[in-house]
């Protein structure tokens, strides 16, 4: 293979993602996904390229100007070498026989590890990318892992790894994307991830993580992703949430509680997607929901909401996808929310709304899936009975008696 033909390989994979449509995906998860999927590729391809251009280097080498540069000459390969077979020793179920390969120096042919240049020295080949994704590996990450400095990327996701993150991982002052999730890993949050100033994407879900999540994770101005969900968090949400730049936070399936703070008014130049399902929120929705112009998706179903729908959320014109359902909340459904433009799924089943204004008494004509099912709209099917509904309309609900604040 030629130069040339490596360089067109490499041209071909920057915009692959592309030619595919992947700038159609609607979510940020696919997003990443993609862009994780083509980073790989890019890794991959240049290390190919580097190892051609030493081969051709050295083939059109005068034999008496020879030098070895043989890999125990690359400090970081040799650090990446100590690290990987320390991780092997842990890894104790390998059902697929995926790391049977990592064995010897050459790290960079080992499954799963992407080499590519480094960023500060070109000349000088990295470990840059780990992908261990969906390969039921059972084990634990060893502190020699933080002798891999120059990785941009660890995705572990969907395996059986399990104990604690270690604290040697401050020391991948480079890395860009961390997914650990539906793994076994338990403790504390892992604070670690706090220390990691290139971190973009972080993905702790469907572990076993437990106790509050530190504010200090919101006041990082560089992360664009934060998936905590399906673990065993509690506290509440910290009061400082829209002190965050990132444009996707989820939260489900996790035992916060406490009232959704106005100051999340602080997200509206970057939250795009806020998924709160099943995180025992309670008091009102705070009109400051609202403010938030940039939300595509918003979803705090199977909650303990109480009271009206913020008018404000009239004015999210980007919206697509709201989720109100199974809480109990109640008033009326304003016709402003029904004609946003972009809204394509709306669904406030099992509350105890009495009034639809306007399209929303047939919002399904517009296109639109709704859901309204299980409240206390006259007329409708599939309601709760009036008895059911008096005792809660009976009792309008005062917002300011949540005393939910702002800080």
């Amino acid at each position: 293979m030629k130069f040339e033909s490596l360089t067109k390989a490499l041209q071909d994979c920057l915009v692959f993602p592309y030619r595919l449509g992947y700038r159609q995906q609607t979510t940020k998860m696919g997003f990443y996904r993609s862009k994780t999927s083509t980073l790989v590729l890019v890794l991959y391809l240049l290390s190919l390229l580097n190892k051609f251009e030493t081969k051709h280097n050295t083939h059109h080498s005068h034999p008496h100007h020879k030098h070895s540069h043989s890999f125990v000459t690359n400090t970081r390969l040799n650090q990446a070498y100590i690290a990987l077979q320390a991780w092997k020793k842990v890894i104790y179920s390998d059902p697929t026989n995926f790391t049977s390969n990592w064995v010897g120096s050459s790290v960079c042919s080992y499954r799963g590890i992407f080499c590519a240049p480094a960023i500060d020295d070109n000349s000088t080949t990295v470990v840059a990318s780990i992908d261990l994704n969906h390969l039921d590996l059972a084990g634990f990450l060893p502190d020699e892992l933080g002798l891999l400095t120059d990785l941009a990327v660890i995705h572990i996701n969907s395996n059986r790894f399990c104990g604690i993150v270690p604290l040697t991982l401050s020391n991948l002052t480079h890395l860009y994307e961390l997914d650990l999730s539906n793994n076994r890993f338990v403790g504390p949050f892992p604070s670690v991830v706090l220390s990691l100033p290139s971190l973009k994407y972080l993905d702790l879900r469907y572990n076993e993580f437990e106790g509050a999540v530190p504010s200090e994770l919101f006041n990082n101005k560089s992360l664009d992703a934060i998936f905590v969900n399906n673990n065993r968090f509690t506290s509440v949400i910290p009061s400082n949430l829209g002190m965050s730049t990132a444009s996707v936070v989820v939260f489900a399936n996790n035992r916060f509680g406490g009232c959704l703070p106005p100051s999340i008014a602080n997200f509206a130049n970057s939250i795009e997607e806020l998924l709160l399902i099943n995180t025992s929120l309670t008091g009102c929705l705070p009109v400051e929901v609202g403010y938030l112009y940039k939300l595509r998706v918003l979803d705090v179903s199977y909650n303990q909401l109480v009271g009206p729908i913020p008018y404000s959320i009239a004015g999210l014109a980007h919206l697509e996808q709201l989720n109100l359902g199974h809480n109990m909340m109640s008033g009326e459904v304003s016709d402003g929310i029904c004609v946003l433009p972009n809204l394509a799924n709306f669904t406030l089943s099992y509350n105890f709304f009495c009034e639809e204004e306007g399209l929303c008494s047939n919002l399904t004509s517009k296109g639109t899936l709704f859901d309204d099912r299980w409240n206390c709209l006259p007329g409708k099917k599939l309601q709760r009975s009036k008895k059911v509904c008096d005792a809660i309309l009976d009792h309008p609900v005062e917002c300011e008696d949540f005393h939910c604040q702002s800080s």
